[in-house]
């Protein structure tokens, strides 16, 4: 009886003790708008994103985005700081964003000094403009790999410094449109800002030729990657955290308006890239399955504030990738949203978390944010 009274003590102690530490998240409650779509229609489970390959193993991590030049060049940047060219199957180094020590890609922590470029896309001089998670905005001579800051995340905009760059578009004009996914937590502690559901996030624009940085919109939910329409009347946006998928006007009688088109969706949307086809193809970063007995994980916890604050407590942050499902998913939508096809790899033998969708001919680059591989396929099959 001793013993177990003792057994008792502890564990109140324990509780006692884990309810008063402070939570460094303060989330607001959340619902989802319903129960995950089916997986019927054009979301029918298939295997057509099995067919492909990965190149690069253990030599590229985490490559997250993509851009190309008019030779075929393929540019990426790694979990490791890192800028590569990618000519076919050779791999080529340009250019550490932060500092290269040996610590660069071991470990989250480490990333601020490192630095992590996100979103990445080619100017009309031919020089890269990379949004570096931690650092700012750089341009980046793709042969050289000398750097130029244009604007720091310290700087920020409206007296609000960058938190966490993320996605990133040149217009036909030049102008580069990018967002701050967060300007509460950093790329390092994502799983804080998936699980606050916050609205801290930010799309907002720069001017390279006056250096003007202007917010777009604000109070967003984890904006991340977006992408223009053909003619750049409007562009398409994620909403990860929520899993959204918004259309914000930049031409016409609705120009600074936006309107959600997609809601409620099998996942959480990454990166959305346009295709030749004129459709947009979307990276599912994560799924959001209704598991056997209990509803996806953020469904279940997401009304309760409490809940949340206790969890982040609980569990580590480096446990969390353990908890998410290795199913790889694609989804192609069409102007105004509409799912009109998906690729699946149920069993995550390709790939799974992916972040981007990058098409080069008849190739499909995949990313992701921390897989050591570069998935490839080649054809939309």
């Amino acid at each position: 009886m001793l013993g177990q009274s003792s057994v008792r003590v502890v564990l109140l102690a324990v509780a006692v003790g884990l309810y008063l530490i402070p939570s460094p998240i303060d989330p607001e409650p959340y619902i989802f708008e319903g129960p995950p779509p089916a997986l019927d229609g054009p979301l029918a489970v298939n295997t057509r994103l099995q067919r492909g390959r990965r190149l690069f193993s253990g030599r590229l991590k985490g490559p997250e985005s993509f851009t190309a030049d008019q030779s075929g060049n393929i540019y990426t940047g790694t979990v490791d700081g890192k800028l590569w060219r990618i000519n076919k199957e050779s791999l080529t180094f340009i250019t550490q964003m932060g500092q290269n020590v040996p610590e660069c890609g071991t470990c989250m922590d480490y990333e601020p000094v490192c630095g992590r470029p996100h979103g990445l896309r080619l100017d009309r001089d031919g020089q890269l403009i990379v949004a570096d998670s931690y650092q700012g905005l750089f341009k980046v001579d793709p042969w050289t790999g000398e750097k130029t800051l244009l604007h720091s995340s310290k700087e920020g905009a409206d007296g609000i410094p960058f938190g966490f760059l993320n996605g990133l578009e040149i217009s036909k004009n030049g102008t580069v449109f990018f967002t701050d996914s967060s300007s509460k937590w950093g790329r390092r502690h994502v799983r804080y800002e998936v699980l606050e559901t916050n609205q801290l996030g930010r799309l907002l624009s720069y001017d390279p030729l006056t250096g003007d940085v202007r917010t777009l919109l604000d109070s967003l939910y984890m904006p991340n990657g977006f992408a223009f329409s053909p003619d750049e009347d409007f562009l398409l946006l994620a909403e990860t955290s929520i899993g959204h998928i918004i259309k914000f006007w930049l031409k016409g009688p609705k120009a600074g308006s936006k309107e959600t088109v997609l809601n409620n969706m099998i996942g959480y949307p990454d990166n959305i890239r346009l295709s030749d086809r004129g459709t947009f193809l979307v990276g599912i970063t994560t799924v959001r399955f209704h598991g056997r007995l209990f509803p996806p994980f953020l469904d279940l916890i997401g009304p309760y504030p409490a809940l949340k604050r206790f969890i982040v407590k609980l569990i580590p942050l480096s446990w969390y990738n353990v908890l998410l499902p290795k199913y790889g998913l694609v989804l192609e939508l069409g102007p105004d949203g509409e799912v009109i096809d998906s690729l699946h790899d149920p069993t995550g033998s390709l790939t799974w978390a992916v972040s981007d969708v990058f098409q080069q001919g008849a190739h499909y680059y995949l990313g992701s944010t921390d897989l050591p591989f570069l998935p490839v396929l080649e054809e939309w099959s």
